[in-house]
């Protein structure tokens, strides 16, 4: 038989028979990221970048970073993430490069501590297996304070070193040839 409807009734029978593709599912999920991004005012170029993470518990259900880390973040009393370290800390967990810009104070430090921590996984006696070099030392104090703080009870140890003269007493003579 022949079924009468208005055009109304037509637009809704046709939405009601469509279900959502994966091209529609995945076009709603980047808006709804790229709704995110601008609220968060979080700008990003490049392709097949990480989505951002909304909070830190993210970090350990997606990314598997050691509770210990994240124990260490709670108690330093982050609550919630700056929008820098939104989308800086999977893109480095992603081991992809970054270059980003962000006012003082705006949590860049723990942005690159935390992937780097992940990424080294678990202390090894093998050396210097990462290297993070500031321009003044007062960056480099401050950036050796939140390391040792967010690094505490994962048995990373954390050296600072300003003086060439100094680091060979400290690490031995041949440390510069050693490391």
């Amino acid at each position: 038989g022949i079924k009468w409807m208005s055009s109304l009734e037509a637009k809704f029978e046709d939405a009601k028979d469509k279900k959502p593709t994966a091209e529609k599912l995945e076009r709603l999920r980047r808006e709804k990221i790229n709704r995110f991004r601008n609220q968060h005012r979080i700008n990003v170029q490049g392709t097949d970048l990480p989505d951002p993470i909304a909070t830190f518990d993210q970090l350990q259900k997606e990314y598997k970073v050691h509770p210990k880390i994240m124990e260490n973040i709670q108690a330093a009393g982050f609550q919630v993430p700056t929008p820098i370290q939104m989308q800086a800390i999977p893109v480095m967990l992603h081991g992809r490069e970054l270059l980003a810009s962000a006012p003082t104070g705006s949590g860049k430090t723990l942005a690159f501590c935390i992937p780097l921590l992940t990424h080294l996984k678990q202390p090894r006696n093998k050396g210097f297996r990462a290297l993070i070099i500031s321009p003044t030392r007062e960056l480099a104090s401050q950036t050796h304070r939140e390391l040792e703080k967010l690094a505490e009870g994962t048995g990373f140890r954390i050296h600072m070193i300003h003086k060439a003269a100094e680091a060979a007493k400290k690490f031995g003579p041949k440390s510069s040839k050693k490391f």
